[in-house]
């Protein structure tokens, strides 16, 4: 049975600074896991609501609200679309009038590949019309976008919105995680319970199905138990209980710690500093991570910021250093030199040694207000603007969870 939870509904634009730094990362991350793990990987990721959020904090986007979807799925697009043929994915639809230009796409793939269009377009229109009227919960799709590799596994993000509450729900489909599109199909829906809806895909519904089959003039209202929650909440600041602090803790003492677990890892980042420490450290676990490592969004904010300055604002240097340095990793991968990549790699292992016997203590405010005081220093900006240096800064303060 599907869960639920709270995208707040966020209007607004994402700033061309970090627009392009969001593509740049994305795509490279993206190509981290087709050359660790396979395209397949990719897609099935991106079937999964809490990875996605993840990958959406990491880029820098606001770490709970529904502007993630459609960002982090425009990012992508860019990308990765015009490397399709290198990386053996492609991206289609998007949000508004670009979803209805998805069955053109999916067309032209098809003929490009030999993998099946008329099939794929079909896939594309079912799951939009199964969440549009299959799912009557109030919420009115307004991005659709569909994931292929060129092996013919799929995935679809979309998301709906209900203008009276003020959310968004988003709903995730893997197409090898589902054995009929109208019987349980989704992998995930991500929005909040708001009562009791009309599900004509779940499994339990076989009897209403049918009943709705043979009944021409009555319409029948039969409605599912309650579905568990899962909610986002709708404060826009981090706080300590929306994330695992031990988590969090484990990778600040890899970053700043001043006895690493591993100097030979970090050897093979030379040049790295501390604070682009941190952020490859939650941008290898994005790539390597398994699914029971994102269970909490939220902690990824502290890779890159959000736009909105929580919990801090976007470091733009660190966010380029990080760049570069999984690029360059990347890079020199392709002719065998592996050093760089591996070690970027053991970094989310690293965190997760560290993490085994690790207490953090209580000093999670300060943590955010070092990041914020320091932020200047880091080319920090967010829609409001750039951050400036404060005119007198506290000390004594250190970033540290230990």
């Amino acid at each position: 049975m599907p869960s639920y939870a709270d995208l707040p509904l966020h209007y607004g634009q994402v700033p061309p600074w970090l627009a392009k730094r969001m593509s740049l990362l994305g795509g490279a991350i993206v190509e981290a896991i087709v050359t660790d793990y396979g395209k397949g990987e990719v897609i099935k990721k991106l079937s999964d609501p809490c990875w996605f959020q993840a990958l959406g904090c990491v880029l820098g986007m606001d770490w709970h609200s529904s502007g993630i979807t459609t960002s982090v799925m425009g990012a992508l697009k860019k990308a990765i679309n015009p490397r399709s043929a290198e990386l053996g994915i492609y991206i289609c639809g998007g949000k508004g009038r670009h979803s209805k230009q998805t069955p053109a796409e999916l067309t032209a793939i098809a003929n490009k590949t030999g993998l099946p269009g008329d099939q794929l377009v079909y896939s594309s229109k079912l799951t939009a019309k199964v969440d549009n009227t299959a799912v009557q919960d109030g919420f009115q799709l307004y991005l659709h976008s569909f994931i292929l590799s060129d092996e013919g596994e799929w995935a679809v993000v979309q998301q709906g919105m209900n203008d009276a509450s003020s959310m968004a729900r988003r709903y995730h489909w893997h197409s090898s995680a589902f054995q009929s599109y109208t019987e349980a199909p989704h992998t995930f829906i991500y929005g909040r319970n708001q009562g009791r809806i009309l599900n004509l895909t779940d499994l339990e519904a076989g009897t209403t199905k049918a009943g709705i089959l043979q009944l021409t003039k009555e319409k029948p209202v039969h409605l599912l138990p309650e579905i568990r929650n899962l909610v986002m909440p709708s404060h826009h600041d981090v706080r300590a209980e929306n994330l695992n602090l031990k988590r969090l803790g484990s990778v600040l003492a890899l970053a700043h710690d001043t006895s690493p677990a591993d100097f030979e890892t970090l050897l093979m980042l030379e040049g790295v500093g501390p604070r682009t420490l941190q952020s490859l450290t939650l941008v290898s676990e994005v790539i390597h991570g398994t699914p029971s490592r994102f269970e909490d969004p939220a902690r990824f904010s502290f890779a890159h910021g959000g736009k909105d300055g929580h919990p801090f604002p976007v470091p733009t240097r660190i966010y380029d250093e990080t760049i570069h340095t999984l690029k360059e990793a990347l890079q020199k991968a392709k002719i065998g030199e592996s050093d760089k990549k591996d070690a970027i790699r053991k970094l989310s292992v690293l965190s997760q040694q560290i993490e085994k016997d690790f207490e953090p203590n209580t000093n999670f405010e300060n943590v955010i207000e070092q990041e914020r005081r320091d932020s200047w220093r880091y080319g920090g900006r967010t829609v409001f603007g750039k951050a400036v240096k404060p005119s007198a800064p506290k000390s004594g303060d250190q970033l540290t969870l230990f």
